[in-house]
């Protein structure tokens, strides 16, 4: 008689027919197509990067040193949403607050290293009006910065649900669903990185055409 309350008690809260949270399924999808979308910025990044006619271009402009400390703080960032989770797992709510805080705090520094990026850029003769390589960088690392933007809100709400009561143990999956999205804007920053400032940041060896 005691298992039949123990088996309604273990049974999913939302159950489905693949057996998956549905929405966990719903921000798989999402991020499905997050990733075709950044693929293609990144896509006609590259392949437009030495197509400018007028400078300034990606070797003469992109500072490694100070993009691969933003590279690692936000990887930081990606570490403290792990144990903000796991702490709220274990239903240790003070420091579920602590982590998501620390993870606010990692993405806003982040962001304001790109603000300081763009910022220096402009001031170098670079815009999106500059020339192609303009114009393909800022869409692509903005777009990129306002997904960091949408998360570091996210956790705030969360973070100010903790606070309120509303964010325990048992709703931890709210908590799972923030942080597939941001270790996604993690990984799509770790290629971005790679490919536009290790690999086409320092690849002077295309001299852009001088008739076109």
């Amino acid at each position: 008689m005691s298992s039949i309350p123990a088996a309604s008690h273990s049974a999913p809260a939302e159950p489905t027919t693949t057996g998956l949270n549905h929405r966990k399924i719903l921000m798989w999808a999402f991020l499905a197509s997050e990733c075709m979308f950044f693929t293609t910025l990144i896509s006609t990044y590259m392949i437009y990067r030495h197509r400018s006619l007028i400078g300034p271009f990606p070797e003469d402009i992109i500072d490694i040193p100070v993009t691969s400390v933003s590279t690692f703080v936000l990887l930081m960032s990606s570490l403290a949403m792990v144990l903000a989770l796991s702490a709220l797992q274990r239903g240790d709510i003070k420091r579920t607050k602590i982590w998501i805080l620390a993870t606010v705090g990692f993405g806003t520094t982040f962001l304001l290293f790109q603000v300081f990026e763009f910022n220096q850029f402009y001031h170098e003769g670079l815009s999106p009006r500059t020339n192609i390589f303009g114009s393909t960088f800022f869409t692509l690392t903005g777009t990129h910065g306002a997904h960091v933007t949408i998360g570091v809100i996210w956790l705030l709400s969360l973070f100010f649900a903790a606070v309120k009561g509303k964010l325990k143990k048992e709703n931890a999956l709210n908590l799972e669903i923030a942080g597939l999205y941001w270790h996604f804007v993690d990984i799509v920053w770790i290629v971005i990185f790679t490919l536009v400032y290790l690999i086409a940041g320092n690849d002077s060896g295309v001299v852009p055409p001088a008739g076109g």
